[in-house]
């Protein structure tokens, strides 16, 4: 549903799922015969995404801001920079 409702063509979601003609015909069909319960369960979907979601990045935090302080191993501090010089460019067009 996420491609669907992206608008991606269906040659394209075929060919990422790997699906036939028949089966990306099969799967479209029943979606547009039964659009609102399909609709309904995408939202449960999306929703419970959602809360997983914020667990996961929550349950994390502490790990993360961790990780973040430790220094670069022996070796890696050029790469350290150009992370942390990264980091700072994309905070800047956040």
């Amino acid at each position: 549903m996420d491609y669907l409702t992206a608008h991606y063509p269906p040659t394209f979601i075929r060919a990422l799922f790997d699906l036939t003609d028949e089966q990306i015909n099969a799967a479209l069909s029943y979606i547009e015969a039964n659009r609102p319960d399909v609709e309904a369960e995408y939202q449960i979907v999306l929703k419970q995404a959602e809360e997983n979601r914020q667990y996961w990045q929550e349950r994390n935090r502490e790990h993360a801001a961790r990780v973040a302080t430790m220094p670069p191993k022996p070796g890696r501090e050029t790469l350290w920079v150009k992370l942390q010089q990264q980091k700072a460019r994309h905070q800047l067009e956040a």
